[in-house]
């Protein structure tokens, strides 16, 4: 592993209109010992072609790999980290953007406090119609039974040591982790012993998308129910912390319902 070194990893797929400014949010970090290694998912309009331009650009800075055939966001990432020779490997989305200090910020973190193993920040949300919105705050020192109440750590915005992910044996790649990947990631962290937090500063800027509730299907529910009664049984949770499962399903019927209520409001447009 090369000390002091950045892996960054992504997943992309069919981002074209996001892609460069989240790129470029990287390109501009006052800590410049990195390397972006980018994992193309079969997109199908020109996402690729904008990755090899960078790559082209900037070859020591960009690693542009592509999956033969697509294959979800928990194999594209481990297809990511097979290039990770970093000390530390960092998260990337590609339709969102980062302060200049994002990655200055968090190795110095993990330096100062070596036990730790991850460390996250708040999220500042916006939309490229209402700009800034609220910011989110993740658990500052959360144990297992976080996870009881939401993933605790923001899956896109970590940074952690690449040997963290190799001995967790990196992403449980399943149909049950396509949307769950993050929850089912940090129940092996806990079950490991790591220790993790996050910033109170928002150097994340993650897009929310109001309608991004449309996009998300009842099976993914109901995966992830399954992934949370696995994660309890591999924590040991008490019989009594299991109906925190039913959430979920109660997550489900409220978003079917605002599907529905969606779909009256467009059909009344129309």
């Amino acid at each position: 592993m090369k000390k002091g070194h950045i892996s960054v990893i992504m997943a992309t797929y069919n981002c074209a209109d996001t892609l460069s400014q989240s790129i470029d949010s990287i390109l501009a970090q006052t800590y410049t010992d990195w390397k972006f290694i980018i994992c193309d998912d079969c997109s199908t309009d020109n996402t690729y072609s904008i990755l090899k331009q960078y790559e082209e650009q900037y070859p020591d800075k960009f690693l542009i790999i592509k999956n033969e055939k697509n294959s979800k966001l928990p194999f594209s990432l481990n297809h990511c980290l097979k290039y990770a020779d970093g000390e530390y490997c960092a998260r990337m989305d590609a339709d969102d953007y980062v302060t200049a200090d994002r990655f200055e910020k968090q190795v110095n973190f993990l330096k100062e406090n070596p036990d730790y193993h991850l460390v996250g920040c708040a999220l500042q949300t916006f939309s490229d119609d209402k700009g800034l919105g609220r910011i989110v705050y993740c658990t500052e020192n959360p144990d297992k039974f976080s996870l009881l109440d939401s993933p605790c750590f923001p899956h896109a915005a970590i940074m952690t040591y690449t040997k963290v992910y190799n001995e967790l044996g990196g992403y449980t790649v399943s149909p049950r982790t396509v949307r769950a990947q993050d929850y089912d990631l940090w129940f092996r962290f806990f079950a490991k012993g790591f220790k993790g937090t996050s910033l109170r500063e928002p150097l994340y800027f993650m897009r929310e998308d109001e309608n991004s509730f449309l996009k998300r299907r009842a099976r993914q529910y109901l995966w992830l129910m399954v992934t949370k009664w696995k994660g309890y049984r591999l924590l040991k949770f008490p019989l009594k912390c299991y109906w925190h499962i039913l959430l979920t399903l109660a997550a489900l019927f409220r978003n079917e319902f605002r599907k529905i209520k969606a779909r009256i409001s467009i059909g009344k447009k129309h």
